[in-house]
């Protein structure tokens, strides 16, 4: 089931007293965590589409029974808006070799979507069309089941369609204090 959420509010919510952006930023800077690069086909952009691609450190599994995925999007993003259309969409679970990846799809200010896959080698998903990176430790292809407002994100929780894991012995790309890391 595929639920539409209503726009999210404008102004800031106030944090608890005690709590600034700065002191949650450097307290959670010390999680370490994945790194994925989310994609999705938008097939109303041009003639031929266009691929669309952000890179994220809050995603995880949720459930087994059915396969569901969380991804956390920034409101108003363009993926966040292309996923409140467009329910099908790919997570790649980046290697420790794919760091430019990363850090390609998560630049501010960064150029068109088009430009920034155009020499990143992937194939596209039977089910979802969006990209899915070669190299990747999974591929995996998802249908959005439910969004969820969560302040300034929107938590998109996904059923996974397919789960590809490639041979190979890299590992994993990390994020911690504000890097990314391999393990090692």
């Amino acid at each position: 089931m595929f639920q539409t959420i209503p726009t999210p509010r404008s102004e800031p919510i106030p944090h608890p007293e005690g709590v600034s952006n700065d002191d949650f930023r450097a307290a959670m800077s010390r999680l370490s965590a994945g790194v994925v690069l989310v994609t999705a086909h938008d097939a109303d952009d041009g003639p031929r589409g266009e691929d669309v691609g952000m890179t994220a450190t809050a995603f995880t599994s949720v459930s087994l029974d059915p396969p569901l995925v969380m991804v956390s999007v920034r409101n108003g993003s363009r993926m966040d808006d292309l996923l409140a259309e467009q329910p099908l969409w790919a997570a790649s679970l980046l290697s420790e070799n794919q760091r430019h990846i990363a850090g390609r799809f998560a630049m501010k200010g960064r150029i068109s979507d088009r430009l920034l896959f155009e020499d990143i080698p992937f194939t596209r998903g039977d089910e979802s069309g969006a990209p899915l990176m070669e190299g990747a430790l999974a591929n995996l292809e998802c249908s959005t089941e439910q969004r969820v407002v969560a302040g300034d994100h929107t938590l998109v929780i996904g059923r996974v369609l397919t789960a590809a894991v490639p041979t190979g012995d890299a590992g994993p790309l990390t994020y911690f204090r504000g890097r990314y890391r391999h393990l090692g």
